[in-house]
């Protein structure tokens, strides 16, 4: 009998504590921004350790593009002076020069208007 007696003065003493209800953990405003912040930024880098090996092999092959570039950049001179590009039946793509360019096309002769025969 004394060990129910025990137990129920145990069960008694504890009910108070047992109803009680922990305060739901808070997050302080501050630091919101600073957990979403943290996140974007373990994303971001696991982004990029995985694209690193495909960037660099994309920028040594823009080393070796980069002379021939400009090349055609000095060969094209302004953008502006170009009609939007199309694309034929036969898959060429044709660029032309729009009437009011400055310039002829290079190695065009000027006495033909700006024609080439090809």
């Amino acid at each position: 009998m004394t060990r129910i007696a025990l137990a129920l003065t145990l069960i008694l003493a504890t009910a108070p504590f047992a109803r009680a209800e922990a305060p739901a953990p808070t997050v302080p405003e501050d630091e919101a921004p600073g957990l979403m912040q943290r996140g974007a930024e373990m994303f971001l880098r696991g982004l990029m350790s995985e694209m690193e090996p495909s960037l660099r092999e994309m920028e040594e092959a823009l080393r070796e593009l980069q002379p021939e570039m400009r090349k055609l950049l000095d060969l094209i001179g302004d953008f502006q002076n170009y009609e939007a590009p199309e694309k034929l039946p036969n898959g060429d793509i044709l660029i032309r020069r729009k009437p009011t360019s400055p310039e002829t096309a290079p190695g065009a002769d000027p006495d033909e208007g700006g024609q080439i025969d090809l």
